[in-house]
C-alpha cells in the first residue's frame, strides 16, 4: 500500500464540468468523488500475458504509452481536471512475473526512485530494461496519474488465488484512492476476479469499498448461476458488517455482469446475484428501514438514460455504484444526492454514434473502453446522528425497474451532414493514427471481394474492411461490391481483430 498524506490537496466542489454542490455549513467538512471504470484489459508489456491479444507482437510499448494517456484523459475530465479520488479500476492485468513487480509494493518509494523521468520517456527507451517491461500495470497507471497532473494516489490490489495450473487470472480489481486504507482484503469467487474489499480513513470515518468483477454472459442463465455465487460472497460479508454496524458506510462498485433491472429483463431467470441475492433495488426510501439496506444508484437517472456499454445494438448497465443504507444518515460519510452521473464525452470516450470509444489495438492503438466509467460524490459530515436522513429532491421509489431495454439507433441525418470526406483531409493524413477512431466518414471509392469473401474497399494504399453486423446488409455489399455498384457509402472507422474497417451500422449508411 503506498503511503501518502490523510488529507487530499484542497479542491473545488464540482461534479464533472456541469454543476457545483453547495450544503449548509457546519454540517460537513469536505465532499470527494468515486469513480468506477473498466478500462478494457490494461497490461504491462513484459510479454507474460494470458490473452493471446497482449502477447508483444500485437502489444508493444506505443499501445501501452497511449492506453495509459487516454485512461489518464478521461480521469481528468473530472472535479475540473483534479481527478477522482477514488477508483475502482476492474480489467487491469494481474502480475504474473512477481520477479519485475514494486519491492514490496512500496508505491512512494517507487515513484521517487522514477521521479526524474515520465511514463512515455520510460517506454520510449530501446530496447526497455526487463526490470521496467514486467513493472505490474497498475504501477505504469499510477505514474501515468503523477505525471498528467492527477497526483499520486494510495493503491490497493487483490491477492489472487492460483488454479492448479499454478496461474492466476489474466486480470483482477484494483482501487486507487487519495484516502489511506485501514484494512485490505481479497474475497476468493468461483468462475470470476476476486472482490477486493479496503477500509479508507476519510478524515477520521471509516469507508468500505467492494471492487467487484463478476462472471461474464449477462444473458446466460448457465452463467448466472456462478453470479448468483459471486453475489453470495460479497452478501454474507455485507451481512457480517452490518450485523457489527447497521449503519456502516459502504460502497459497491465495479463490472457486475448484471443488468440493475437483470431480473425483469431475462424473465428466464427466476433469481439473479444482483437483485435476489445481494438485494439491489430502486427504492431510495425504503433504505431508512430495515429490509432494504443497498440502494443502487443506477435509479437516480431517468430509464432511457441507464446505459453505460452496448451489446448487440442493445444498451446495458453491466457497471455499478451500489450504496449502503448509512451513507443516508447524518454521521460519518454521506452520498450526495443526484450526484451520479455516466461519464460519457463526446469526442473523447464517445464515438459519433454516442457509443463507447472501444480501444483499438490496431497497428495504430486508440480509443479507450467499451464501457462508460460511473462517478458519484460523497462528503464526510462533521455531525454523528445516525437518526436523522438526507433529504431526497427526487428519491425514486420503485424497487426493481422494468423489463424496457432501449437500442442504440441515433439518427443518421445529423451524423452524415457531418461526415468527413477523405479528399477534404490534409495531404499526407493517416487515419489510422487514432484521431479519427470512432469518427464517421463518406467514402468514395470502389469495394471489392476478396478471396474470402470479406468486402474491401482501399484507401492511400491500405485496405479496409467494410462490415456491418446486420447480415443481410452484409449479403447486400459482397454482392454490391462484386457487381462493382458499391462506390459510395458511410463508415465508422475503427478495428476489429487488428484490422481497419468502415463499420456501417445501418442500409442508409450505403445509399
Amino acid at each position: 500500500m503506498l503511503a501518502l498524506p490523510s488529507r487530499p490537496r484542497p479542491r473545488a466542489c464540482f461534479l464533472l464540468v456541469l454543476a457545483c454542490f453547495s450544503f449548509a455549513s457546519g454540517a460537513w467538512a469536505r465532499s470527494f468523488s468515486a469513480v468506477v471504470f473498466n478500462v478494457e484489459n490494461l497490461f504491462d508489456i513484459d510479454g507474460i500475458a494470458l490473452y493471446d491479444d497482449y502477447q508483444p507482437e500485437q502489444w508493444t510499448a506505443e499501445h501501452l504509452r497511449v492506453k495509459l494517456t487516454n485512461t489518464i484523459a478521461v480521469l481528468a475530465r473530472v472535479d475540473e481536471g483534479a481527478g477522482p479520488d477514488i477508483v475502482a479500476f476492474n480489467e487491469i492485468e494481474y502480475d504474473h512475473t512477481p520477479e519485475t513487480t514494486v519491492p514490496g509494493g512500496d508505491y512512494a518509494a517507487w515513484l521517487a526512485s522514477v521521479a526524474h523521468t515520465t511514463y512515455r520517456e520510460m517506454l520510449a527507451l530501446n530496447p526497455i530494461p526487463p526490470e521496467i517491461a514486467g513493472l505490474p500495470a497498475e504501477a505504469w497507471l499510477l505514474k501515468a496519474a503523477v505525471d498528467d497532473g492527477l497526483g499520486a494516489y494510495h493503491v490497493a490490489v487483490t491477492n489472487e488465488r492460483h488454479g492448479p495450473d499454478g496461474r492466476g487470472p489474466a486480470v483482477r480489481n484494483v482501487l486507487f484512492s487519495r484516502f489511506p486504507f485501514t484494512d485490505v482484503r481479497s474475497h476468493h469467487l468461483v468462475g470470476a476476479r476476486a472482490i477486493l474489499e479496503a477500509t479508507l480513513d476519510v478524515d477520521g470515518a471509516p469507508f468500505t469499498v467492494f471492487v467487484n468483477h463478476w462472471k461474464s454472459g449477462a444473458g446466460s442463465p448457465e452463467m448466472e448461476e456462478i453470479r448468483r455465487g459471486n453475489a453470495r460472497v460479497l452478501r454474507d460479508r455485507l451481512d457480517e458488517l452490518l450485523k457489527a454496524d447497521a449503519h456502516a458506510d459502504i460502497l459497491i462498485a465495479g463490472d457486475l455482469n448484471s443488468h440493475y433491472n437483470q431480473r425483469q429483463r431475462y424473465r428466464d431467470m427466476r433469481s439473479t446475484g444482483i437483485n435476489d441475492i445481494l438485494g439491489s433495488q430502486g427504492n431510495e426510501l425504503a433504505i431508512r428501514g430495515r429490509d432494504r439496506d443497498l440502494y443502487n444508484l443506477w435509479f437516480e437517472l431517468p430509464s432511457n438514460q441507464r446505459a453505460s456499454d452496448t451489446f448487440r445494438g442493445e444498451w446495458g448497465t453491466l457497471m455499478h455504484l451500489i450504496i449502503s443504507r448509512g451513507l443516508y444518515d447524518f454521521n460519518g460519510i454521506q452520498y450526495v444526492d443526484n450526484s451520479f452521473a455516466v461519464l460519457k464525452f463526446p469526442g473523447l470516450n464517445a464515438n459519433a454514434l454516442g457509443l463507447p470509444n472501444r480501444w483499438s489495438r490496431g497497428r495504430v492503438p486508440g480509443g479507450f473502453s467499451d464501457h462508460f466509467p460511473l462517478y458519484a460524490r460523497f462528503r464526510k459530515l462533521d455531525t454523528t446522528d445516525r437518526d436523522r436522513w438526507l433529504p431526497l429532491t427526487r428519491p425514486s421509489e420503485t424497487e426493481t425497474g422494468d423489463s424496457t431495454v432501449f437500442r442504440t439507433e441515433v439518427s443518421t441525418v445529423d451524423l452524415f451532414a457531418t461526415a468527413l470526406k477523405l479528399a477534404e483531409l490534409p495531404e499526407g493524413t493517416d487515419i489510422r493514427d487514432g484521431n479519427f477512431t470512432g469518427r464517421i466518414f463518406l467514402v468514395e471509392a470502389p469495394a471489392h471481394v476478396n478471396e474470402r469473401g470479406h468486402v474491401k474497399v482501399t484507401i492511400g494504399g491500405h485496405e479496409y474492411d467494410v462490415f456491418s453486423h446486420n447480415r443481410q446488409l452484409r449479403d447486400d455489399l459482397r454482392a454490391r461490391a462484386r457487381a462493382g455498384t458499391l462506390t459510395k457509402f458511410y463508415g465508422e472507422l475503427g478495428t476489429f481483430r487488428g484490422n481497419w474497417q468502415f463499420l456501417l451500422h445501418g442500409r442508409e449508411w450505403a445509399p
